[in-house]
């Protein structure tokens, strides 16, 4: 198999074509609406792609928010392109050791999903080749780029989709790595360290939805698959590991196919709704309660090859039902899961001689609101099966959260390209890259080689830091005078626990994590109280005064905790005569319940031992 990555990381330099700033808003101001449709490139060509969305018909609808503009809206030209953004993107390049252009060109990307208020993108080629160092390989870069984010998704229904305004135009770096990844692991492991080089230039916005990967996916035999837009990185070698499983089941189809000599569709599709005017429940009852149509079409020599193979929960009939939800509707059914979902077997056999069909032939059915609707989403699956006769066909697919995907569109080329007349060219001046070599940042892999060799931490502990985005925190925090051990716990465990349990809180601020390392640190609660203190927090407590004393986490003065000690101790003498030392860990377990998170657990277990241990010199026989 090959892969290659394109990561998008949104940078925190303000819009790009003006000048609001690279921040999301709850707060609407007003809607507007349009449609959209597809125009020809700079050759003319219609993209599929694009043909494919305007064919929808969809209504959009637009929220303005408190950080959108005019320019976001379409309603007044692009600005100047962000200076800030470029020398982010170049410094990048220079730390991928890729070549700058010498002139950057803005062009136009047509998109008409309604994710832009124009029907196109922005986009700049800023640098090409480059590479990164992963494990000891070498994976080579082809393309660095800058364009501008999306409108954002907020709503959507059977007519059409409300964006809201304020994350288009936010810069994003694409970074296209070649197709020389050969696992999911490593595709991974190449994401993590782009991520590492990204965050090192300090001006990337963080957080959910700031960094979007698009993998590309083929194995011998098959064809190129974008997977679209995953934002989780943990999930990167789950998608690419199912992709290859996903072709690997559809070139197998195809010998099968083949071998059988499967003629493919028998169009044109015909209408059956009659043989179903009856049917009361299931997708099809749609005819008796909504007037709805079902079409029907047959696959010569398809029985069988519908269904998920032994083993595998990939299967051709979700290709096809892909292909009906692209164009609206809900999916559709096919033979080898009927009879069933209200279908009954003579109804099968109805559909079978309706359509001419033999044993070893399959067929197709949709319910649809329209006959045209029903032709269109049987046309589209039709030609789908047919390029199962071929392998594996080239598309986009969405990232489901199970780490399998789903048909989204074809996929685009060249032909939704064209110069943007609104922005002249930028030359890419040799003193700006000058500036930018000398106040290069420093590189990843050599900063967690220095905070491991200075602070003694596990190389691993480093990673876990740099992977989490924490290692500026961690730094910050050792500077101030924290334990590096303390504060790796800290970032590593103990905030993500806390966070993990509040999904909606926000993540502590530095001062914040400050303050709790240092009230650990001086005693006033233990260190043990930590994890409770950063649950409070995350559950709402305002500051660490009211955490403490909602927990009531007060350090024990060290007279009462000898005092809790010795009550523990004498109450359980007859246990520590019959077990001697061992009674030590029940009875330190009965002493952490009283004082646990506001006395350090070593101080408790060095005051329990010196209690036993006066225990029993008490009731040692005097000598003669």
């Amino acid at each position: 198999m090959k892969a290659g990555l394109e990561i998008h990381q949104q940078l925190a330099t303000g819009k790009l074509f003006c000048g609001c700033p690279s921040e999301l808003s709850e707060e609407v101001e007003g809607s507007f609406e349009r449609r959209l449709r597809a125009a020809g490139g700079e050759n003319r060509a219609i993209d599929a792609a694009a043909a494919l969305q305007a064919s929808r018909g969809l209504l959009y609808r637009y929220e303005v928010a408190a950080t959108t503009c005019l320019v976001d809206m379409d309603e007044e030209p692009p600005h100047p392109l962000n200076a800030a953004a470029l020398e982010t993107a170049l410094t990048l390049a220079l730390l991928l050791g890729s070549t700058p252009v010498d002139e950057v060109e803005v062009m136009r990307k047509i998109v008409v999903d309604g994710s832009t208020t124009a029907g196109f993108q922005r986009t700049a080629l800023i640098a090409t080749g480059g590479h990164v160092e992963v494990n000891g390989r070498t994976h080579a870069i082809e393309t660095i780029c800058l364009e501008e984010d999306a409108a954002r998704r907020v709503g959507e229904t059977a007519e059409g989709v409300t964006y809201r305004l304020d994350r288009i135009g936010i810069p994003l770096v694409e970074i296209a790595t070649a197709p020389d990844i050969s696992s999911g692991t490593d595709a991974r492991e190449v994401a993590e360290e782009i991520g590492s080089l990204l965050r090192a230039t300090g001006r990337v916005r963080r957080g959910i939805g700031t960094i979007r990967e698009d993998l590309n996916v083929s194995v011998e035999g098959g064809r190129r698959i974008e997977i679209k837009g995953v934002q989780e990185l943990r999930m990167i070698h789950e998608y690419v590991d199912r992709e290859v499983a996903r072709q690997g089941v559809l070139l197998a189809l195809r010998d099968e196919l083949v071998r059988r000599g499967a003629a493919g569709p028998t169009e044109p599709a015909r209408d059956l709704t009659t043989i179903f005017a009856g049917n009361v429940s299931g997708p099809l009852s749609e005819v008796s309660r909504h007037g709805s149509v079902v079409w029907g079409l047959g696959l010569r020599g398809f029985s069988g090859s519908l269904r998920s193979p032994s083993g595998s929960s990939e299967r051709l009939g979700r290709e096809l039902a892909g292909q009906a939800r692209a164009v609206g509707l809900g999916g559709l059914l096919h033979s080898d899961e009927l009879p069933g979902h209200g279908v009954d077997e003579g109804q099968v056999d109805e559909v079978r001689r309706a359509l001419g069909l033999g044993s070893e032939d399959a067929f197709l059915l949709v319910v649809a609101p329209t006959p045209t609707k029903a032709e269109t989403a049987l046309a589209r699956a039709a030609q789908r099966a047919r390029a199962a006769l071929d392998g594996v066909p080239e598309e986009t697919r969405d990232p489901l959260p199970d780490g399998s995907t789903r048909y989204s569109r074809p996929l685009p080329g060249r032909d939704r390209m064209y110069p943007e007349t609104d922005i002249p060219p930028i030359p890419v001046d040799g003193k700006l890259l000058a500036r930018l070599r000398d106040e290069l940042p420093e590189r990843p892999r050599a900063r967690r080689e220095r905070l491991a060799r200075t602070h003694g931490l596990p190389t691993e502990i480093i990673r876990q830091l740099d992977r989490s985005d924490n290692l500026a925190e961690f730094e910050s925090l050792v500077q101030r005078g924290h334990a590096p051990g303390a504060v790796a716990r800290l970032l590593t465990q103990e905030v993500p626990a806390a966070l993990a349990d509040h999904p909606d809180a926000v993540a502590p601020s530095l001062d914040t994590l400050d303050a709790v390392l240092g009230g650990a640190a001086a005693g006033r609660f233990a260190k043990e109280g930590i994890p409770s203190i950063l649950d409070a927090l995350a559950a709402g407590a305002p500051d660490l005064d009211h955490a403490v004393g909602r927990l009531g986490l007060t350090a024990i003065p060290t007279e009462n905790l000898d005092a809790i000690v010795e009550r523990v101790v004498r109450a359980n003498a007859a246990i520590i005569r019959q077990r001697g030392e061992a009674a030590f860990s029940p009875l330190m377990g009965d002493v952490m319940r009283e004082v646990r998170g506001r006395r350090d657990g070593k101080e408790v277990a060095a005051a329990l031992r010196r209690s036993i241990a006066q225990l029993r010199a008490e009731e040692s026989p005097a000598p003669e």
